[in-house]
């Protein structure tokens, strides 16, 4: 099992977070905020992606659990979700103050987590249970719980309009598509080999899967309920993440430490980035213009920028950061 988590690629949110010097400065007007969440020492950090500085950290004394996963925040940032696997919980966590509130019950070694794009749901994977628990987020509470028919589901993504999620099932080596409409999954289907992150592209029933003892990613046609094509990376890939247009899917490889994107329109690798050590999973700001990536062996967030394909800036974070969100 990875330590990490994902986010939400068609609108450009997605999942997780950071350890730092606690502040509790505002950020600029206007300004995402990157959510990290520290496994490690079970704390999130908070960056200000306009200065890729740690404004603070949470909770504001103590640890949020003792293995921290995916990390999220309502879109108001007032609020963050934490996954406590050990805790088999979803905290909540009030941003201003640093106080840790509810410990909603999700089921057994929950890990990845995602937004809806419209920001009212979470999903929640809980691999011991084999099922998804959906959670309402104005009100912090649980609506359903949905099971799947895969093994261990460690990620779970929302596609854009909201009909499908998929969930990539680590031990059985499928992923899920559920029927958010129906409640209930509709289709498992094969993959190369241990699946982790999910990239859906916006407006097109098509997701990267990243395939860790594959070497590259799976793309699955969702309509077809087939995967259509495998696509080599590197080594132990991760997480997969795609631009909001949906012509770049970067992909995080965790074995030989470097990004990986590809140029959807040729299905090629375009370029091999270098970021830390274990990249795991990632987030993209809002205007698509910069990639954050947690590394969680080197106790660090990479930031890349989307336009040079460029390693701009590594910063410091907590122990073993699991993946990165922003909202």
């Amino acid at each position: 099992m990875q330590l990490i988590d994902s986010r939400i690629l068609h609108h450009g949110i997605r999942c997780a977070a950071v350890l730092a010097v606690a502040s509790l400065a505002a950020p600029a007007f206007g300004a995402d905020l990157a959510y990290v969440g520290n496994q490690g020492d079970g704390t999130v950090s908070v960056i200000d992606t306009t200065t890729d500085a740690v404004i603070r950290t949470l909770p504001a004394h103590g640890k949020i659990g003792e293995k921290i996963q995916a990390v999220l925040t309502n879109r108001a940032q007032t609020r963050s979700f934490v996954v406590d696997a050990a805790g088999n919980s979803l905290v909540v966590v009030d941003d201003k103050s640093g106080r840790i509130g509810a410990r909603l019950h999700v089921g057994k070694a929950p890990e990845g987590a995602s937004l809806s794009p419209s920001g009212k749901t979470i999903a929640v994977c809980v691999e011991d249970d084999n099922l998804v628990t959906l959670v309402d987020v104005a009100r912090a509470k649980v609506l359903r719980k949905i099971p799947t028919q895969g093994k261990n589901p460690e990620h779970c993504v929302f596609s854009a309009d909201e009909r499908w999620l998929m969930t990539s099932d680590e031990n059985s080596n499928n992923v899920d598509v559920i029927d958010l409409a129906a409640g209930r999954s509709v289709a498992l289907v094969p993959t190369t080999g241990k699946p982790r992150g999910i990239a859906w592209l916006a407006g097109r029933p098509i997701a990267y899967v990243a395939q860790e003892n594959g070497g590259g990613v799976d793309v699955v046609d969702v309509e077809r309920r087939a995967m259509v094509q495998s696509i080599k990376t590197g080594l132990r890939p991760a997480d997969a993440i795609a631009s909001a247009d949906g012509a770049r899917v970067f992909v995080s490889n965790g074995g030989d430490g470097t990004i990986s994107v590809i140029d959807t329109a040729t299905q090629k690798v375009i370029a091999t980035i270098p970021v830390g050590k274990r990249p795991w999973n990632m987030a993209l700001t809002a205007d698509g213009k910069k990639l954050y990536v947690a590394n969680g062996r080197s106790h660090s967030v990479s930031v890349i920028d989307t336009g040079s394909l460029a390693l701009i800036k590594e910063i410091g974070v907590g122990e073993l950061p699991w993946g990165v969100s922003i909202p």
